[in-house]
């Protein structure tokens, strides 16, 4: 299996600066990652929504080493908040946010995360927006929960995300499904080991189901996070049998990954969220995304001989 391969070179910094020196590297990163800064992706924002699609939003970079850096991440999504309020797009673009990036792994991290966190979760709110917090390898998910329960005593519309393939998810989803709550249901894009996740697709995919199910039939708000035919097809199934409205549960695929099926599924009257990142460090970002889909892979090896 290569992903758990590619995602140890994601943390390698020889693999980093090799792919980053690669001359095609550029124009694939490009296809996931389609600008470095909020000027380069206000014409994708607007295009998005005009096609009928919602957003959330990814200032990509999680190896912060100084609280100077955390804060910097803090203000590069205040001024995307600057941007969508002046393109009044507030109901139509969110925004996810690594807590790394907030200062998370720092010395006192957890209130480090939080304090930097809050601001952006409060601007958003304010031009009637929302934030969701991405969840990163298990070691750091008892701290995001706790910020997520934290941030929504005020802010009740702060979304979280959780991961099908740790043992654990079961059990935070019911914990979750609450009135109220956004929960945003992916298969999970971390190297775990075998004591707290499955390692098997087939696994993965059924703990998906179980854990979509929960979602469904619970009070809160699902965001299938999933490229998969049948995992989509699974979620229409779940969602009519528990009743819900087409606008009580939404999709969310990445930029740059089946196109085509956020149109279709918007056309067909789903709502229809596309996780765009954007940014300059980029690295571990896009290695998870070609860990996660061999199809990603094998079009960066393509691109990479094609251009010789």
């Amino acid at each position: 299996m290569l992903g758990p391969v590619i995602l140890a070179a994601s943390r390698s910094d020889r693999m980093r600066r090799l792919i980053s020196a690669a001359p095609v590297t550029k124009q694939v990163v490009d296809r996931f990652i389609p600008g470095e800064s909020v000027d380069d992706i206000v014409p994708i924002i607007r295009d998005l929504t005009d096609r009928g699609l919602e957003l959330t939003m990814d200032v990509v970079g999680e190896d912060i080493t100084t609280p100077a850096q955390a804060e910097a991440a803090r203000d590069a999504y205040l001024r995307l908040v600057e941007r969508l309020k002046d393109m009044e797009l507030g109901e139509r673009v969110e925004m996810s946010v690594k807590l790394s990036m907030f200062g998370q792994a720092l010395e006192g991290g957890h209130e480090l995360a939080l304090a930097n966190v809050r601001p952006v979760v409060e601007a958003a709110a304010a031009i009637g927006t929302t934030v969701t917090l991405d969840a990163e390898d298990h070691t750091t998910l008892d701290s995001m929960f706790a910020v997520h329960e934290e941030l929504r005593r005020d802010f009740p519309q702060t979304g979280c995300v959780i991961q099908a393939y740790l043992f654990r998810t079961e059990a935070d989803a019911r914990r979750l499904a609450a009135a109220g709550s956004r929960v945003r249901l992916v298969k999970g894009a971390y190297k775990e080991p075998a004591e707290v996740a499955y390692q098997q697709k087939h696994e993965i995919d059924k703990a998906y189901v179980r854990i979509l199910r929960i979602l469904m039939d619970g009070e809160g708000y699902p965001m299938v996070g999933s490229h998969d035919p049948r995992l989509i097809s699974i979620a229409q199934e779940l969602a009519h049998r528990a009743g819900r409205k087409p606008d009580e549960y939404e999709f969310q695929m990445l930029y740059g990954i089946r196109s085509d099926e956020h149109l279709r599924l918007a056309a067909e009257g789903h709502r229809m969220r596309v996780y765009t990142a954007y940014g300059t460090d980029w690295y571990g970002y896009f290695m998870r995304r070609l860990a996660e889909k061999p199809a990603n892979l094998r079009f960066f090896v393509r691109s990479m001989l094609s251009k010789g």
